[in-house]
């Protein structure tokens, strides 16, 4: 039996939200050196405007280094029907910051083509397995955005 899907709301919602603002926080006191890596896979911080109240927004992401000034990132949520908000934001606002250790980068967003996500899914699976799981887990087809510095 698959595991359920999050909803996005209550209390393990306010738990996960918790603990992403807490990873931020140690995240950028540490320069990364805490918290920049999860699963066995690098970790970054993405910072978005956000597209209804305008405010800024950070979430630490899995990542996977596309070149020495491009990162791919997976707007899985968990294999969730709805994106995650992050990903929402992005494609309003494409212009962002990542935080890679203790190094800052404005970034310009775009999501990968059906070409180019066909290139980077299999080093993203590799990277973190559970990314396969989601996809299987939607009938949304999970964007892999690709983070270019401005």
């Amino acid at each position: 039996m698959a595991p359920p899907k999050p909803t996005g709301r209550g209390v393990g919602h306010f738990v996960a939200a918790s603990m992403s603002k807490l990873h931020v926080a140690i995240y950028r006191m540490s320069g990364g050196r805490i918290g920049g890596s999860a699963f066995k896979a690098p970790v970054l911080v993405l910072t978005t405007t956000g597209h209804k109240t305008g405010l800024k927004r950070s979430i630490p992401l899995l990542y996977l280094p596309v070149d020495a000034s491009t990162y791919a990132i997976v707007g899985s949520y968990a294999g969730s029907d709805a994106p995650p908000a992050w990903a929402v934001n992005l494609q309003k606002t494409p212009a962002a910051e990542i935080q890679v250790g203790s190094q800052r980068l404005r970034v310009q967003s775009s999501i990968a083509s059906a070409q180019k996500k066909a290139e980077l899914w299999p080093r993203l699976v590799a990277l973190y397995p559970d990314y396969q799981v989601y996809q299987d887990r939607t009938s949304r087809d999970i964007p892999v955005f690709v983070l270019s510095a401005a």
